[in-house]
């Protein structure tokens, strides 16, 4: 069973592999899923980048990579905060069309009502011109995850003479 580092064990810290627990052979120092940990070799390929090794102290890579990452994180900071929505899924207006508060068993009350009306998910997708697979994410009931808007769920509301939206 694999021991897990603090991080200041060192290279003597036992003598064995702390992913995999192999005794003995040449220890180094890597960094798996933001731990630093004593991995044999076979683990050093299998797991990871070796950002470190026991034989580099040149910390010039770590600084690198840390202002890379936060160059990254601005870059993801500033876009959240413009109101450019030109990147946006087919450019919508994701603050006027929120999807609204659903009844429990949606996806099932668009099932049997587009096939009361004799439609395939297709059929109905393009007699209304929306995306199938926003259709598909509604019928399945996923439609917060597929980020369908407020305007699709009042589409199909009234094209299939259905109540989807928790009127609570």
């Amino acid at each position: 069973m694999a021991k897990y580092s603090t991080g200041g064990g060192g290279a003597s810290a036992g003598g064995s592999c702390e992913l995999c627990g192999a005794d003995g052979g040449d220890l180094q120092t890597a960094d798996v899923a933001g731990a630093t940990l004593q991995v044999c070799s076979d683990c050093a390929k299998n797991h990871g980048e070796n950002d470190r090794t026991t034989s580099s102290n040149d910390g010039s890579r770590d600084e690198t990579d840390r202002r890379r990452r936060a160059a990254q994180n601005t870059a993801r900071l500033q876009d959240s905060q413009t109101s450019d929505a030109s990147h946006w899924e087919g450019g919508a207006d994701y603050d006027t069309d929120q999807l609204p508060y659903l009844i429990s068993d949606y996806g099932s009350t668009v099932t049997e009502a587009r096939q009361e009306k004799g439609l395939q998910t297709s059929e109905l997708a393009d007699e209304l011109d929306l995306d199938e697979s926003d259709v598909l994410a509604v019928e399945q009931g996923r439609a917060t995850q597929a980020g369908v808007g407020g305007s699709t769920i009042a589409v199909l509301e009234e094209f299939l003479d259905v109540d989807l939206v928790d009127e609570r």
